[in-house]
C-alpha cells in the first residue's frame, strides 16, 4: 500500500503490485492500482493507474 486517502462515500487506496517477475529483479515490471472501498471496506471498484519497471524513479 502506498497511499490510503478518506473520501466521501468510503476510502481511496493504492497498492502496489509485482505483475511479471524478471531476472534480475531490477527489470520486473510492477504496478500501482487505484482502489475504492465503501464505508464498510467493500470493493466498489480498482483500476491499474500505473505499470513501470521495478528501480525506475518517477518523472
Amino acid at each position: 500500500m502506498s497511499a490510503v486517502g478518506r473520501e466521501d462515500d468510503g476510502w481511496c487506496v493504492v497498492v502496489d503490485v509485482l505483475e511479471l517477475p524478471r531476472i534480475p529483479d531490477t527489470t520486473s515490471l510492477l504496478a500501482s492500482y487505484e482502489v475504492r472501498l465503501d464505508q464498510d471496506g467493500e470493493l466498489m471498484e480498482y483500476r491499474r493507474v500505473r505499470r513501470y519497471r521495478r528501480g525506475s524513479a518517477d518523472e
